[in-house]
């Protein structure tokens, strides 16, 4: 009887070390729950474009030949933890930009900041893509955008986007990875974002730049397109610490390298390697071997015919 009461130990603690293990990649369930629409937003644009469902705790905004949609958090935080789960919409969604972000552009029109979350819509068959940008204090002229392919088909399925924003450090999450963090330095100065934003999510006709540079328009034989909205999580942070909004300062040895690795595979576009853009990289950059992954557009070097491969989810997800 003995033996069989160490091995249930030893599986009961390999199960343990197991869930230990994958939690420290997996980011903090906040404790405050998600509002309602009504009780913590207001309506941008868009008129009927935007639908509420259940109770007001989802949220379709739509674009059509008409009009986009969009709508804007009632308040301004400065530093938080801020999330929805969205679900895109599907099929020939090329120059539909669906955008989930933080802004103070509304207030300070020549030094505003801002974080984004943008999904790029694409043509039939073909992925959609989401880019990352950071702007402090009006330096729109200098674009801090990333681009990546997603692991996953985005208008299958709710996923979850996150920003985690302190006064030291951003971050932006897909579901449970971290994909990108931007720390607070002296290189970057005034451009960190430092003044309250409000949060906005938006869908709305990017013809002119959002696919191949303005070369696939919008088609509205597809129209409408439906983006969905749910579990919309405004956590702030009074204390600037980072603590309240749900997450620690630092990211654990896991969740650096899960970030790593989603950057390893799925970037295909980042600013500190577009030499074109910028012959001297921004003084935040630090570029290393990896730079030869990348052409002098910045944009990742195809591989194996294309410019890159969905990662299987059990491989990926974390």
């Amino acid at each position: 009887m003995a033996w069989r009461f160490l091995s249930v130990l030893a599986v009961v603690l390999l199960l343990a070390a197991a869930s230990s293990a994958a939690d420290e990649v997996l980011i903090p369930r906040p404790e405050t729950p998600a509002l309602t629409f009504g009780e913590g937003y207001t309506q941008l644009f868009g008129d009927s474009n935007l639908r509420l469902h259940g109770d007001g705790k989802r949220v379709h905004i739509s674009l059509d030949e008409r009009t986009g949609s969009g709508f804007a958090s009632q308040g301004a935080y400065l530093h938080g933890f801020f999330s929805a789960s969205i679900k895109l919409p599907s099929d020939h969604a090329a120059g539909v930009v669906v955008a989930f972000y933080m802004s103070n552009g509304d207030v300070y029109e020549k030094t505003h900041d801002e974080l984004d979350f943008e999904f790029l819509g694409n043509v039939r068959g073909k992925e959609w893509r989401v880019q990352t940008n950071v702007y402090g204090d009006g330096s729109t002229a200098v674009g801090r955008e990333e681009r990546y392919g997603l692991w996953f088909d985005p208008t299958e399925d709710f996923h979850r986007y996150a920003i985690l924003w302190t006064n030291r450090t951003i971050r932006f999450y897909i579901d449970e990875t971290p994909i990108r963090e931007v720390v607070r330095s002296e290189r970057m100065g005034l451009q960190f974002p430092s003044k309250p934003m409000s949060l906005y999510a938006t869908i709305w006709d990017g013809s002119s730049w959002a696919t191949s540079g303005g070369r696939y328009k919008v088609d509205y034989k597809y129209a409408p397109y439906v983006a969905q909205f749910t579990d919309l999580l405004l956590r702030p942070d009074p204390d600037h610490r980072g603590a309240a909004a749900g997450e620690a300062m630092s990211l654990s040895s896991a969740q650096r390298a899960a970030m790593e690795r989603a950057r390893a595979r799925h970037m295909t576009y980042g600013y500190c390697y577009d030499r074109a853009r910028y012959p001297a990289p921004l003084p935040e950059c630090r570029v290393g071997a990896e730079a030869a992954l990348y052409l002098p557009s910045g944009d990742r070097r195809s591989r194996h015919g294309r410019r890159h491969r969905r990662a299987g989810g059990a491989d990926f997800a974390l």
